[in-house]
């Protein structure tokens, strides 16, 4: 999603963003992040919808996005439109240390957001994943908590975290934030917990 300013494609494209938003009932709502690199997490994630109204969102506020997938869903053609849209391809050997990957590639950025479904999954999971907690936190950024109520149809960027040595004091921060908040399959929305927690006495 590497957005050129100033250019009439570039200005449809947010026009028609804007639209999308405006036709989904959405409020764009926060501000945007001073810091230029930090990890971003959606939630909650229950629905393919929830990528289309995130991307709409960044288009927006003009906000170029960045995820990582294994480098097979690039194939010719619908690879060039995932790039487009800040997909990058990760080779089969740096998947299997994803997380140091991606927060190399932060940590080096002079200015990069790493979104991360921070649930995994769109189903009903006992834990959330902590590959964006751990992202984030061998990269030294923040954790930009990004939101889609759907009760309220409001969708935006909420505080950043810092992480800690406590886990549980920074996802009690993160729990705190999204109390409330609404999926649009608010059944299919699992704890806000990490596995990490567990491991850590809580």
């Amino acid at each position: 999603m590497a957005l050129q300013s100033g250019s009439r494609p570039i200005f449809i494209v947010r026009y028609l963003a804007r639209l999308l938003l405006r036709l989904g009932g959405w409020e764009v709502v926060g501000e945007i992040p001073s810091s230029g690199r930090y990890v971003l997490i959606a939630a909650p994630h229950t629905s393919n919808w929830d990528f289309v109204w995130t991307m709409a969102t960044a288009i927006v506020l003009r906000v170029e996005l960045n995820w990582f997938a294994k480098h097979s869903l690039f194939k010719p053609g619908i690879g060039a439109l995932f790039r487009r849209w800040g997909g990058i391809p990760i080779e089969r050997q740096e998947v299997a240390d994803r997380v140091s990957f991606m927060a190399g590639q932060l940590r080096e950025a002079q200015s990069m957001v790493v979104l991360v479904a921070a649930e995994g999954t769109r189903s009903l999971a006992p834990y959330w994943k902590s590959g964006f907690y751990h992202i984030a936190r061998q990269a030294n950024v923040p954790i930009v908590l990004g939101f889609l109520d759907y009760g309220k149809r409001r969708v935006g960027f909420g505080p950043a975290v810092a992480t800690s040595e406590d886990v549980v004091a920074d996802m009690d921060q993160i729990r705190a934030f999204y109390s409330g908040i609404v999926g649009k399959y608010p059944a299919l929305a699992g704890p806000i917990r990490l596995r990490d927690e567990s491991a850590s006495g809580d």
